[in-house]
């Protein structure tokens, strides 16, 4: 497991977090592609269920959307609220 993770608060949560702190940080613009479960599992050391639970929060919250066969995407919607707070 990566060190920057604490087994006492949910992975998923965590991962999700990071990932959605990249997003916010411009690391991933809207449209750019989000790792899959196979790279977020690499990355952070974790079970594959755990990082597509981390991936379907993010879908949830509507900060990435899922094309069939391509992959996730960082969504519109993640500009739009970024912008909104800095206003």
């Amino acid at each position: 497991m990566n060190p920057e993770l604490d087994r006492t608060r949910p992975v998923w949560r965590q991962v999700a977090t990071a990932i959605a702190t990249r997003i916010a940080d411009g690391e991933y613009p809207v449209g750019a592609r989000v790792p899959s479960v196979v790279e977020l599992s690499a990355e952070f050391g974790i079970a594959a269920s755990t990082a597509q639970k981390a991936l379907a929060h993010l879908k949830a919250e509507g900060l990435i959307r899922a094309e069939v066969g391509l992959g996730s995407f960082v969504a519109e919607r993640a500009e739009k609220s970024a912008a909104a707070e800095d206003a």
